[in-house]
């Protein structure tokens, strides 16, 4: 597996250079010099056998004493031009690694009109994309509410993206949109939803795991947390019966272009959290982002494994159960 996420990682930076690159002619290099760097870039990145390499020719480059020199790698007709520099003397191959700080998507989420937690006007935004069926973001969720909010207070603010992982989850997409018409009505009714589903996961599910009967428990919450919130109906239940996809759709194309093929993952003030991590940990990321706002963390000791116990049931002869603590 590490050979081929190494192979996997050298090809996924070449993409960009790749797309607009022209092909080059074979360089003159010698013979042996030529041999050794294909062997070193084989040897380096773990370039699988079935693949072959050709050098292009030597050129200029931007840092000084270094050439520039392409590689071409070639698998069953397609090419993909990686780019090195070599040293001007011939006794150094270099990888020069670009990264675009102002066009990094981790500081270009779009949360307008997204339901806050915390302070609105907190320096630090910690941005969850999350699966309302998914049993890892229920873990990650129940380490940030109670415990993580209330470390940090009136300093963060928590907000919630839409990524149901529809392939593994039949209800979540339905969750989101349910949940997104609470949204639109009251932030604090949402959050009060999404805490629902989180610890009662598989309350919704039922036994027989029936889509459609999960989709009509969803509603049934969704009415009944309107109802003890005292919110209008009639604009809950016309946004129920629409099921309108397109802001979850647009937040799921959002969570593509973020390469989050998968939930839960965090984001506080652009540094990524992938996956479930112990709430000692979430603190570490959270400390940083502070401090870089010249804002002291609070100190306390280390955090217990909190499992939030569930809230009473809202559907009707259903005894509510919390969802596993562990990944499915």
């Amino acid at each position: 597996m590490a050979r081929i996420r190494l192979f996997a990682v050298l090809l996924g930076l070449a993409i960009a250079a790749s797309a607009h690159g022209q092909s080059t002619p074979q360089a003159s290099l010698d013979r042996g010099l030529n041999r050794h760097i294909q062997a070193m870039i084989r040897s380096q990145f773990n370039v699988p056998e079935d693949y072959d390499i050709t050098l292009g020719t030597r050129g200029p480059s931007t840092t000084t004493g270094y050439d520039a020199l392409p590689a071409m790698l070639t698998h069953e007709g397609k090419t993909t031009i990686v780019n090195f520099l070599i040293s001007t003397d011939g006794k150094t191959l270099a990888r020069l690694e670009t990264f675009d700080l102002s066009n990094d998507p981790a500081f270009a989420i779009d949360i307008t009109g997204r339901p806050v937690r915390g302070n609105p006007d907190a320096k630090v935004t910690v941005i969850g994309f999350d699966d309302l069926e998914c049993p890892v973001c229920a873990r990650m969720h129940q380490a940030l509410f109670p415990g993580v909010i209330d470390r940090y207070k009136d300093t963060v603010r928590f907000i919630y993206k839409d990524n149901p992982l529809t392939e593994l989850h039949p209800w979540a997409f339905r969750a989101s949109v349910d949940a997104n018409c609470l949204a639109a009505q009251s932030g604090k009714v949402y959050w009060d939803y999404v805490d629902y589903l989180h610890t009662h996961g598989q309350q919704v599910s039922g036994k027989d795991r029936n889509p459609q009967t999960s989709f009509a428990a969803l509603d049934q919450i969704a009415r009944r947390e309107a109802e003890v919130a005292k919110l209008e109906p009639g604009p809950l239940n016309k946004c129920l019966a629409k099921q309108d996809e397109a802001p979850v759709r647009s937040s799921l194309k959002e969570a593509q272009s973020l390469g989050l093929n998968y939930a839960p993952a965090l984001f506080v003030n652009g540094e990524r959290i992938s996956g479930w991590i112990p709430e000692a940990q979430i603190w570490r990321v959270i400390d940083r982002a502070l401090r870089d706002q010249g804002i002291d963390a609070p100190a306390q000791p280390a955090p217990p494994d909190r499992r939030a116990a569930p809230s009473k049931s809202l559907l009707p002869n259903d005894p509510s159960t919390s969802p596993p603590a562990g990944p499915q």
